[in-house]
């Protein structure tokens, strides 16, 4: 038994039924290169169940605190069935995208069961009509609980399933026999949460002993010449922002990442994380103005940022920083360069405070406060003139594979990732990497993003302007 931490808990106290905290992506496969020349569902079964003991979230349920007086704990599901996790269904004609991203989005809105470990596989079948993918492929859509994992252990899960070729020879067995736990009962879990919380102060002691204690350094910080460094401005409200809708769309386009990266001449020392964001910025521009509500101060975007060191297990190790995305300039190497700069400043902010304090402060917050206080949240009206959203929208950048992965043979040739929204922050851009390709794709609520298709032109439109810029410089 394995108890959760504050912020992979969080995850948990803040699902609402709107708005289920579960993320993922589909990956779309060419079963030619599978031996034979096409992979059944039995055989992607087994591959998947060979892999089990490689990541811990496949087989761990979560076993929640009554009155949740202390943070859930992770257990060995004696009952699990790979069965209910790996399901297959099929498109029906014509099979095309938009049809593929109307059903993506209807199983990404659906909660996932909590009294089973918090995943689910659909291996698609019809997606013959899905243009630039070879007949016959098919697609596998992932949905995983944010309190499972982050981007960064994510790509470890997405390893895990997959093979550098394509012979799909089942990994080395485990060196012991999987076997499931009891689930504790009620009068356990208060016992430890009457001992979490008798020894609490104590704790509470480390927030400020200590040469690296979280309050000394944040403490530190402050106490410094100049004190901290720019901090962005608050976000305008925008359709996003505010109260979501149980129901959701996807939608996006890939890219090369050569292109992107030729991008980053138009505003030296930018990284690929920068020409995003500005690409973004773009869409996000066009899309608003198109309806028009394009407000005069800049929209902004929350970006992850991983504190995953080497040896982390499984679960969220996950910081933030808030940049503008210069929604308000209207040409694109103009807003290129400007969010350089402003990417550059959250930077310095988040280094100045330490990439790790916040999350380490987490942690002393009392299990119960916790969850209070994420319902509270949850449940607020929130989005109208009085309250502004401490930021617009989420961009997260999920680098992946360079080199080809294989899933029972067939191989993988593209990546989508698909984010959560929530109240006050209705639409996040999930960017993968993949074999040298980049998709961009949006999530969002669908009654404040009711065209996804022509976001998705907007994406696209945005990137062929950066483009475009990059060949003229």
């Amino acid at each position: 038994m394995q108890q959760l931490t504050a912020q992979d808990a969080s995850f948990l106290y803040n699902e609402t039924p709107n708005a289920p905290m579960s993320g993922g992506g589909l990956n779309i496969y060419d079963p030619s290169t599978a031996p034979g020349g096409k992979v059944t569902f039995k055989a992607l079964m087994q591959h998947i169940e060979d892999r089990l003991h490689l990541a811990t979230p496949f087989r761990q349920r979560v076993v929640r605190v009554p009155f949740d007086a202390d943070h859930p704990y992770w257990i060995q599901d004696t009952d699990f069935d790979i069965e209910f996790h790996v399901r297959h269904i099929a498109l029906p004609e014509p099979g095309d995208w938009r049809q593929l991203c109307i059903q993506c989005a209807r199983l990404i809105s659906r909660h996932l069961d909590p009294s089973k470990p918090l995943w689910e596989f659909y291996v698609i079948d019809g997606l013959d009509r899905v243009p630039g993918y070879p007949k016959g492929c098919f697609g596998i859509l992932s949905k995983v609980h944010h309190a499972c994992i982050d981007g960064a252990s994510g790509t470890e899960l997405t390893a895990a399933i997959h093979d550098r070729s394509n012979e799909a020879t089942p990994p080395q067995p485990p060196t012991e026999a999987w076997k499931g736990e009891r689930v504790p009962d009620p009068a356990e879990l208060l016992a430890r949460a009457a001992w979490t919380n008798a020894t609490q102060p104590w704790r509470m002691m480390e927030l400020f002993t200590g040469p690296n204690a979280p309050a000394r350094r944040l403490a530190e910080v402050f106490a410094r010449p100049g004190g901290l460094p720019p901090v962005p401005g608050a976000a305008p409200l925008t359709r996003f922002n505010a109260p979501v809708s149980p129901h959701r769309v996807v939608d996006g386009i890939m890219v090369e990442l050569d292109d992107i990266r030729a991008m980053r001449t138009l505003a030296p020392g930018c990284t690929v994380n920068d020409v995003v964001l500005a690409l973004v910025g773009g869409a996000l521009r066009e899309y608003l103005e198109a309806k028009d509500e394009l407000p005069r101060e800049s929209l902004t975007a929350m970006c992850p940022i991983s504190v995953r060191t080497e040896g982390s297990s499984s679960g969220n190790e996950v910081s933030a920083m808030v940049v503008p995305l210069r929604t308000d300039i209207a040409d694109p190497r103009v807003r290129l360069l400007t969010v350089r700069d402003a990417t550059k400043a959250a930077k310095e902010l988040t280094n100045a405070i330490g990439a790790r304090t916040l999350t380490d402060l987490n942690q002393f917050v009392p299990a119960a406060t916790a969850a209070l206080a994420g319902r509270l949240a949850a449940t607020q009206a929130i989005g109208n003139e009085r309250i502004a959203p401490p930021y617009n929208t989420v961009v997260t950048n999920i680098p992946g594979p360079q080199e080809p992965l294989f899933m029972a043979g067939a191989q993988l040739v593209a990546m989508y990732g698909f984010g959560m929204v929530h109240d006050n922050m209705g639409l996040m851009n999930v960017v993968a990497s993949y074999c040298g390709g980049v998709s961009i794709c949006g999530t969002a609520d669908r009654k404040m993003l009711p065209d996804p298709a022509f976001y998705a032109q907007c994406l696209q439109r945005s990137f062929d302007e950066l483009r475009k810029a990059a060949g003229e410089e």
